[in-house]
Protein backbone atom coordinates (compact mmCIF):
# COMPACT_ATOMS: atom_id res chain seq x y z
CA UNK A 1 0.00 0.00 0.00
CA UNK A 2 2.90 2.40 0.68
CA UNK A 3 3.49 2.71 -3.05
CA UNK A 4 0.12 4.44 -3.53
CA UNK A 5 0.33 6.75 -0.53
CA UNK A 6 0.51 10.52 -1.15
CA UNK A 7 4.14 10.85 -0.10
CA UNK A 8 4.27 14.64 -0.05
CA UNK A 9 1.42 14.76 2.49
CA UNK A 10 2.95 11.96 4.53
CA UNK A 11 6.36 13.68 4.60
CA UNK A 12 4.79 17.01 5.54
CA UNK A 13 2.93 15.38 8.43
CA UNK A 14 6.13 13.67 9.62
CA UNK A 15 8.15 16.89 9.51
CA UNK A 16 5.50 18.73 11.53
CA UNK A 17 5.47 15.99 14.17
CA UNK A 18 9.27 16.22 14.54
CA UNK A 19 9.16 20.02 14.78
CA UNK A 20 6.45 19.69 17.41
CA UNK A 21 8.57 17.32 19.48
CA UNK A 22 11.48 19.79 19.48
CA UNK A 23 9.39 22.78 20.54
CA UNK A 24 7.31 20.91 23.10
CA UNK A 25 10.55 20.02 24.90
CA UNK A 26 11.91 23.55 24.52
CA UNK A 27 8.73 25.31 25.67
CA UNK A 28 8.00 23.04 28.64
CA UNK A 29 11.11 23.95 30.66
CA UNK A 30 9.22 26.03 33.22
CA UNK A 31 5.94 24.12 32.98
CA UNK A 32 7.41 20.96 34.47
CA UNK A 33 10.05 18.31 33.93
CA UNK A 34 11.11 18.72 30.28
CA UNK A 35 12.23 15.08 30.15
CA UNK A 36 8.81 13.97 31.33
CA UNK A 37 7.15 16.07 28.61
CA UNK A 38 9.55 14.58 26.08
CA UNK A 39 8.63 11.02 27.07
CA UNK A 40 4.89 11.77 27.13
CA UNK A 41 5.01 13.45 23.75
CA UNK A 42 6.96 10.52 22.32
CA UNK A 43 4.16 8.26 23.53
CA UNK A 44 1.60 10.53 21.87
CA UNK A 45 3.65 10.46 18.67
CA UNK A 46 3.69 6.67 18.78
CA UNK A 47 -0.08 6.62 19.23
CA UNK A 48 -0.46 9.08 16.35
CA UNK A 49 1.63 6.88 14.04
CA UNK A 50 -0.50 3.89 15.04
CA UNK A 51 -3.64 5.95 14.36
CA UNK A 52 -2.43 6.83 10.87
CA UNK A 53 -1.54 3.20 10.12
CA UNK A 54 -4.99 2.03 11.23
CA UNK A 55 -7.15 4.80 9.71
CA UNK A 56 -5.38 4.74 6.35
CA UNK A 57 -6.28 1.04 6.01
CA UNK A 58 -10.00 1.52 6.66
CA UNK A 59 -12.01 1.78 3.41
CA UNK A 60 -13.97 5.00 3.06
CA UNK A 61 -17.17 3.01 2.56
CA UNK A 62 -16.92 1.97 6.24
CA UNK A 63 -17.01 5.58 7.44
CA UNK A 64 -19.74 6.49 4.95
CA UNK A 65 -21.92 3.57 6.09
CA UNK A 66 -21.63 4.61 9.75
CA UNK A 67 -21.81 8.40 9.47
CA UNK A 68 -24.92 8.63 11.68
CA UNK A 69 -23.29 6.51 14.37
CA UNK A 70 -20.31 8.87 14.28
CA UNK A 71 -22.61 11.79 15.13
CA UNK A 72 -24.34 9.96 17.98
CA UNK A 73 -20.98 8.91 19.42
CA UNK A 74 -19.82 12.53 19.32
CA UNK A 75 -22.99 13.71 21.10
CA UNK A 76 -22.67 10.97 23.72
CA UNK A 77 -19.05 11.86 24.51
CA UNK A 78 -19.83 15.58 24.66
CA UNK A 79 -22.72 14.90 27.05
CA UNK A 80 -20.75 12.54 29.29
CA UNK A 81 -17.95 15.07 29.85
CA UNK A 82 -20.48 17.46 31.41
CA UNK A 83 -21.37 14.98 34.19
CA UNK A 84 -19.59 16.21 37.37
CA UNK A 85 -19.13 12.68 38.73
CA UNK A 86 -17.17 11.71 35.61
CA UNK A 87 -15.11 14.79 34.73
CA UNK A 88 -13.39 17.46 36.75
CA UNK A 89 -12.98 21.20 36.24
CA UNK A 90 -9.56 22.25 34.92
CA UNK A 91 -8.83 25.97 34.38
CA UNK A 92 -12.53 26.74 34.66
CA UNK A 93 -13.61 24.23 32.01
CA UNK A 94 -14.99 20.72 32.06
CA UNK A 95 -13.33 19.22 28.96
CA UNK A 96 -11.69 15.96 30.01
CA UNK A 97 -12.84 12.43 30.75
CA UNK A 98 -10.05 10.92 32.86
CA UNK A 99 -8.89 7.46 31.83
CA UNK A 100 -5.90 6.13 33.75
CA UNK A 101 -2.94 8.53 33.79
CA UNK A 102 -4.28 10.51 30.83
CA UNK A 103 -7.76 11.21 29.50
CA UNK A 104 -9.79 11.91 26.41
CA UNK A 105 -11.03 15.29 25.24
CA UNK A 106 -14.43 14.80 23.59
CA UNK A 107 -14.33 18.13 21.73
CA UNK A 108 -11.23 16.95 19.84
CA UNK A 109 -12.78 13.58 18.99
CA UNK A 110 -15.97 15.37 17.94
CA UNK A 111 -14.04 17.22 15.22
CA UNK A 112 -13.21 13.95 13.48
CA UNK A 113 -16.64 12.40 14.07
CA UNK A 114 -18.53 15.51 12.88
CA UNK A 115 -16.37 15.56 9.74
CA UNK A 116 -17.47 11.97 9.05
CA UNK A 117 -21.11 12.84 9.72
CA UNK A 118 -21.36 15.94 7.56
CA UNK A 119 -19.53 14.25 4.67
CA UNK A 120 -21.80 11.21 4.92
CA UNK A 121 -24.91 13.34 5.06
CA UNK A 122 -23.97 15.34 1.96
CA UNK A 123 -23.12 12.14 0.08
CA UNK A 124 -26.27 10.22 1.02
CA UNK A 125 -29.01 12.86 1.23
CA UNK A 126 -31.02 14.57 -1.43
CA UNK A 127 -29.30 17.58 -3.03
CA UNK A 128 -28.86 20.26 -0.37
CA UNK A 129 -30.54 22.78 -2.64
CA UNK A 130 -33.71 20.67 -2.95
CA UNK A 131 -35.56 21.83 0.19
CA UNK A 132 -34.91 23.86 3.32
CA UNK A 133 -35.50 20.76 5.45
CA UNK A 134 -32.69 18.86 3.69
CA UNK A 135 -30.30 21.72 4.39
CA UNK A 136 -31.45 22.32 7.97
CA UNK A 137 -31.37 18.71 9.21
CA UNK A 138 -27.58 18.47 9.68
CA UNK A 139 -27.49 22.03 11.02
CA UNK A 140 -29.85 21.02 13.85
CA UNK A 141 -27.78 17.99 14.81
CA UNK A 142 -24.46 19.84 14.64
CA UNK A 143 -25.97 22.69 16.66
CA UNK A 144 -26.72 20.20 19.43
CA UNK A 145 -23.03 19.28 19.48
CA UNK A 146 -22.03 22.96 19.51
CA UNK A 147 -24.32 23.67 22.47
CA UNK A 148 -22.69 20.84 24.42
CA UNK A 149 -19.22 22.19 23.61
CA UNK A 150 -20.20 25.73 24.65
CA UNK A 151 -21.38 24.27 27.98
CA UNK A 152 -17.84 23.02 28.75
CA UNK A 153 -17.02 25.87 27.77
CA UNK A 154 -14.79 25.67 24.67
CA UNK A 155 -15.61 28.62 22.43
CA UNK A 156 -12.67 28.05 20.08
CA UNK A 157 -13.77 24.55 19.12
CA UNK A 158 -17.32 25.80 18.53
CA UNK A 159 -16.13 28.39 16.02
CA UNK A 160 -13.82 25.87 14.33
CA UNK A 161 -16.54 23.23 13.95
CA UNK A 162 -19.07 25.79 12.71
CA UNK A 163 -16.66 27.00 10.02
CA UNK A 164 -15.91 23.43 8.93
CA UNK A 165 -19.55 22.38 8.70
CA UNK A 166 -20.53 25.54 6.85
CA UNK A 167 -17.70 25.10 4.35
CA UNK A 168 -18.55 21.45 3.63
CA UNK A 169 -22.23 22.27 3.14
CA UNK A 170 -21.22 25.05 0.77
CA UNK A 171 -19.00 22.83 -1.41
CA UNK A 172 -21.68 20.13 -1.12
CA UNK A 173 -24.15 22.25 -3.05
CA UNK A 174 -26.03 24.41 -0.53
CA UNK A 175 -27.83 27.41 -1.97
CA UNK A 176 -26.17 30.75 -1.30
CA UNK A 177 -29.42 32.11 0.18
CA UNK A 178 -29.67 29.16 2.59
CA UNK A 179 -26.02 29.46 3.47
CA UNK A 180 -26.11 33.19 4.15
CA UNK A 181 -29.22 32.87 6.32
CA UNK A 182 -27.61 30.23 8.51
CA UNK A 183 -24.32 32.15 8.57
CA UNK A 184 -26.08 35.25 9.93
CA UNK A 185 -27.88 33.14 12.54
CA UNK A 186 -24.60 31.45 13.52
CA UNK A 187 -22.83 34.77 13.97
CA UNK A 188 -25.72 36.03 16.11
CA UNK A 189 -25.58 32.84 18.20
CA UNK A 190 -21.83 33.15 18.73
CA UNK A 191 -22.29 36.81 19.68
CA UNK A 192 -24.89 35.85 22.29
CA UNK A 193 -22.56 33.16 23.64
CA UNK A 194 -19.82 35.76 23.96
CA UNK A 195 -22.12 38.22 25.74
CA UNK A 196 -23.37 35.49 28.11
CA UNK A 197 -19.85 34.96 29.50
CA UNK A 198 -18.19 38.26 30.57
CA UNK A 199 -14.67 36.86 30.18
CA UNK A 200 -15.30 36.43 26.44
CA UNK A 201 -16.22 40.10 26.12
CA UNK A 202 -13.03 40.94 28.02
CA UNK A 203 -11.03 38.90 25.53
CA UNK A 204 -12.73 40.57 22.57
CA UNK A 205 -11.99 44.02 23.97
CA UNK A 206 -8.48 43.30 25.24
CA UNK A 207 -7.13 41.95 21.96
CA UNK A 208 -7.92 45.32 20.31
CA UNK A 209 -5.45 47.05 22.67
CA UNK A 210 -3.93 44.57 25.15
CA UNK A 211 -1.58 47.19 26.61
CA UNK A 212 -4.50 49.00 28.26
CA UNK A 213 -4.70 46.16 30.80
CA UNK A 214 -1.33 44.49 30.28
CA UNK A 215 -1.38 42.77 33.68
CA UNK A 216 -5.03 41.72 33.49
CA UNK A 217 -7.16 40.71 30.51
CA UNK A 218 -4.40 41.61 28.07
CA UNK A 219 -1.63 39.71 29.87
CA UNK A 220 -1.49 36.65 27.59
CA UNK A 221 -1.38 38.68 24.41
CA UNK A 222 1.15 41.24 25.64
CA UNK A 223 3.54 38.44 26.67
CA UNK A 224 3.09 36.78 23.26
CA UNK A 225 3.81 40.08 21.50
CA UNK A 226 6.94 40.55 23.60
CA UNK A 227 8.05 37.08 22.45
CA UNK A 228 7.48 38.13 18.82
CA UNK A 229 9.51 41.29 19.43
CA UNK A 230 12.43 39.40 20.97
CA UNK A 231 12.54 36.99 18.07
CA UNK A 232 13.19 39.59 15.35
CA UNK A 233 13.98 38.04 11.97
CA UNK A 234 16.13 35.08 12.97
CA UNK A 235 15.33 34.44 16.64
CA UNK A 236 17.16 34.36 19.95
CA UNK A 237 18.24 30.76 19.37
CA UNK A 238 16.68 27.36 19.92
CA UNK A 239 15.94 26.94 23.63
CA UNK A 240 16.74 30.61 24.36
CA UNK A 241 13.20 31.88 24.84
CA UNK A 242 12.76 34.09 27.89
CA UNK A 243 8.99 34.42 27.68
CA UNK A 244 8.50 30.70 28.32
CA UNK A 245 10.18 31.17 31.72
CA UNK A 246 6.96 31.66 33.66
CA UNK A 247 5.87 34.77 31.73
CA UNK A 248 3.85 33.38 28.83
CA UNK A 249 0.85 31.25 29.94
CA UNK A 250 0.63 27.79 28.31
CA UNK A 251 3.87 28.21 26.29
CA UNK A 252 3.83 24.53 25.30
CA UNK A 253 0.21 24.61 24.17
CA UNK A 254 -1.98 27.61 23.33
CA UNK A 255 0.97 29.98 22.80
CA UNK A 256 3.63 27.69 21.37
CA UNK A 257 3.85 29.68 18.11
CA UNK A 258 5.01 32.73 20.09
CA UNK A 259 7.82 30.61 21.54
CA UNK A 260 8.69 29.34 18.06
CA UNK A 261 9.02 32.90 16.71
CA UNK A 262 11.03 34.04 19.74
CA UNK A 263 13.51 31.19 19.29
CA UNK A 264 13.79 30.89 15.50
CA UNK A 265 12.52 34.29 14.43
CA UNK A 266 9.93 35.52 11.98
CA UNK A 267 11.69 33.61 9.21
CA UNK A 268 11.42 30.33 11.14
CA UNK A 269 7.82 31.07 12.08
CA UNK A 270 6.88 31.72 8.45
CA UNK A 271 8.60 28.47 7.42
CA UNK A 272 6.58 26.51 10.00
CA UNK A 273 3.36 28.27 8.96
CA UNK A 274 4.17 27.46 5.33
CA UNK A 275 4.61 23.77 6.17
CA UNK A 276 1.31 23.68 8.04
CA UNK A 277 -0.52 25.38 5.20
CA UNK A 278 1.14 23.05 2.69
CA UNK A 279 -0.39 20.08 4.52
CA UNK A 280 -3.82 21.75 4.65
CA UNK A 281 -3.71 22.84 0.99
CA UNK A 282 -2.48 19.41 -0.12
CA UNK A 283 -5.49 17.84 1.60
CA UNK A 284 -7.82 20.36 -0.05
CA UNK A 285 -6.28 19.49 -3.43
CA UNK A 286 -6.98 15.80 -2.77
CA UNK A 287 -10.56 16.76 -1.87
CA UNK A 288 -10.97 18.77 -5.05
CA UNK A 289 -9.80 15.85 -7.17
CA UNK A 290 -12.22 13.51 -5.43
CA UNK A 291 -15.19 15.81 -6.04
CA UNK A 292 -14.24 16.18 -9.70
CA UNK A 293 -14.43 12.39 -9.92
CA UNK A 294 -17.91 12.45 -8.33
CA UNK A 295 -16.65 10.72 -5.16
CA UNK A 296 -18.82 12.89 -2.94
CA UNK A 297 -18.11 11.38 0.46
CA UNK A 298 -14.36 11.17 -0.21
CA UNK A 299 -14.23 14.76 -1.39
CA UNK A 300 -16.32 16.17 1.46
CA UNK A 301 -14.48 14.33 4.23
CA UNK A 302 -11.13 15.44 2.81
CA UNK A 303 -12.41 19.02 2.57
CA UNK A 304 -13.47 18.79 6.22
CA UNK A 305 -10.02 17.52 7.22
CA UNK A 306 -8.18 20.23 5.32
CA UNK A 307 -10.43 22.98 6.62
CA UNK A 308 -10.10 21.83 10.24
CA UNK A 309 -6.30 21.76 10.07
CA UNK A 310 -5.96 24.95 8.03
CA UNK A 311 -8.44 27.08 9.96
CA UNK A 312 -7.15 25.87 13.35
CA UNK A 313 -3.64 26.83 12.23
CA UNK A 314 -4.79 30.32 11.21
CA UNK A 315 -6.75 30.75 14.46
CA UNK A 316 -3.76 29.74 16.60
CA UNK A 317 -1.31 31.98 14.74
CA UNK A 318 -3.84 34.84 14.68
CA UNK A 319 -4.33 34.63 18.45
CA UNK A 320 -0.58 34.52 19.10
CA UNK A 321 0.03 37.49 16.79
CA UNK A 322 -2.79 39.54 18.30
CA UNK A 323 -5.07 39.75 15.27
CA UNK A 324 -7.77 37.47 16.77
CA UNK A 325 -9.32 37.25 20.26
CA UNK A 326 -7.71 34.71 22.59
CA UNK A 327 -9.06 31.16 22.16
CA UNK A 328 -7.78 27.90 23.60
CA UNK A 329 -6.75 26.25 20.33
CA UNK A 330 -3.57 24.25 19.83
CA UNK A 331 -1.24 24.52 16.84
CA UNK A 332 -1.88 21.29 14.87
CA UNK A 333 0.92 18.70 15.21
CA UNK A 334 3.14 21.16 17.11
CA UNK A 335 1.47 21.97 20.44
CA UNK A 336 1.68 19.56 23.36
CA UNK A 337 -1.41 17.40 23.78
CA UNK A 338 -2.15 13.82 22.86
CA UNK A 339 -5.80 14.29 21.87
CA UNK A 340 -5.06 17.10 19.42
CA UNK A 341 -2.06 15.33 17.90
CA UNK A 342 -3.90 12.02 17.45
CA UNK A 343 -7.05 13.58 15.96
CA UNK A 344 -5.11 15.84 13.58
CA UNK A 345 -3.12 12.79 12.50
CA UNK A 346 -6.37 10.88 11.94
CA UNK A 347 -7.55 13.72 9.68
CA UNK A 348 -4.34 13.43 7.66
CA UNK A 349 -4.79 9.65 7.50
CA UNK A 350 -8.31 9.84 6.10
CA UNK A 351 -7.05 12.27 3.43
CA UNK A 352 -4.29 9.77 2.63
CA UNK A 353 -6.99 7.13 2.26
CA UNK A 354 -8.94 9.36 -0.14
CA UNK A 355 -5.84 9.77 -2.29
CA UNK A 356 -5.06 6.04 -2.07
CA UNK A 357 -8.50 4.96 -3.27
CA UNK A 358 -8.19 7.33 -6.23
CA UNK A 359 -4.80 5.92 -7.21
CA UNK A 360 -6.09 2.37 -6.74
CA UNK A 361 -8.96 3.04 -9.14
CA UNK A 362 -6.72 4.76 -11.70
Amino acid sequence: MIGTIDRSLLIGWGMLCLVGLVFVVSSSVEVGDANQFFVKHLVYLGMSVLTVVVVVRIPLRFWEAHYRKALFLALALLAVVLIPQISGVVNGSRRWIPIGPAGIQPAEIAKFLCAIYIAGYVARSEPLSARWSVFLRPIVWISAALVLIIAQPDFGSVVLLAVMVGAVLFVGGARMSHFLTIAVAAVAGLALAAIYEPYRIARLVSFMDPWVDALGSGYQLTQALIAFGRGHWFGAGLGASVQKLDYLPEPHNDFIFAVVVEEVGVVGGIALLGLLLFVAIRILFIAHQALREKRIFAGCVAYAAGILIGVQTLFHVGVNAGVLPTKGLTLPFVSYGGNSLIICSALVAIALRVAHERSSDA
